[in-house]
């Protein structure tokens, strides 16, 4: 199933199985998201750690460390950002990298913060460089330096800054420049969910959305989920949607079956595309080893979408392998699609 983006190219559709934000996720959004620690499921390791940091500061009066979190898209990055403010008693102002394009803006953006205030930056890797480095003594002395004045009259005066706490959340951590990445005291890195831990996030969610579903429904949905809440709940609205028209308006695991498989998303999480994929590489190149833009041709891709948005979740799976020589099928990928490897 696709939707085509106004803007993008072609190539770039959007699927009902992306960890990208879509416009539909904002709808019910705020509703969806857990507010307080208490209440967010799975990343134990991470809730722990932030659980004792937000604790001390908290009892020391101080604003908490600087934090940053990287991981892919949909796992609840933002989420925990609006946690650490509610935790801590205050607000939260949010940005994103590419939106602040001069060092002027952020210098605003930072002195219009209020004591204790989280400032969230999100695709954090994307900021400009100047803008970069208006951020570093903000983050270390909490005060920045404005130039006033030109030629022979310039001046530089210091302006000092309420103790905030920035927020950094990033899909790349490689692309970080390292004096940025030095100068966050808790640096957390989210996982993929565990099909209970989905499993428990969509009956949260069904609570929410007023939706009947049973445990195998619920099941089902977490395992062909990818491992990502923000795919779960909105597979969730997509099966809630079919069983209100077709059924009796419960989810269980016929109809999850049938709205997915309508959906064509199979039990693994892959769609027609991931599918497509496969199945050229078994058909047209005997399984591989095939060159990436070789494969890209075949199959009338950008090679830059199918090595960033298809080709990881393949990998991770175990549906594919990386070599020298290019992408090989896996035993696993001969088996669902159902082709021997003498048939190929």
């Amino acid at each position: 199933m696709f939707v085509k983006v106004p803007g993008k190219a072609d190539h770039m559709e959007r699927r009902i199985i992306t960890t990208e934000l879509m416009e539909e996720d904002q709808k019910n959004d705020s509703h969806l998201r857990p507010q307080y620690l208490d209440d967010y499921i799975g990343q134990e390791k991470i809730k722990s750690t932030l659980k004792i940091y937000i604790d001390a500061a908290k009892s020391r009066g101080e604003s908490l460390d600087h934090v940053l979190f990287y991981g892919p898209p949909g796992l609840g990055k933002t989420t925990l950002c609006g946690i650490i403010a509610n935790e801590m008693g205050v607000n939260m102002k949010i940005t994103s990298g590419p939106a602040i394009e001069k060092p002027g803006e952020m210098a605003a953006i930072l002195n219009n913060l209020q004591e204790g205030d989280v400032l969230f930056v999100d695709e954090i890797h994307r900021l400009n460089r100047q803008v970069e480095e208006v951020l570093y003594p903000a983050m270390e002395d909490f005060a920045i330096d404005i130039m006033l004045g030109k030629d022979s009259a310039a001046r530089s005066i210091r302006l000092d800054l309420p103790k905030f706490t920035l927020v950094g959340a990033t899909t790349r951590a490689g692309l970080l420049t390292a004096p940025l990445r030095d100068r966050f005291g808790v640096v957390s890195r989210l996982e993929f969910y565990s099909t209970q831990d989905l499993m428990t996030i969509i009956r949260r969610s069904a609570e929410v959305l007023h939706v009947k579903i049973d445990e195998r429904g619920a099941e089902e949905l977490a395992r062909r989920s990818r491992g990502t809440p923000r795919l779960a709940n909105r597979l969730l609205k997509r099966v809630r949607d079919y069983a209100q028209v077709c059924h009796d308006g419960v989810i269980t695991l016929q109809v999850a079956n049938e709205a997915l498989d309508l959906l064509d998303v199979d039990k693994y999480g892959l769609d027609q595309s991931d599918r497509n994929i496969l199945l050229t590489m078994m058909n047209k190149f005997r399984g591989g080893p095939v060159g990436l833009d070789t494969l890209a041709a075949a199959l009338g891709e950008d090679s830059g979408t199918l090595e960033e948005v298809y080709e990881p979740y393949l990998i991770k799976n175990g549906f594919i392998q990386r070599t020298p020589r290019g992408r090989v099928v896996t035993e696993l990928a001969r088996a669902h699609c159902g082709i021997p490897a003498d048939a190929s």
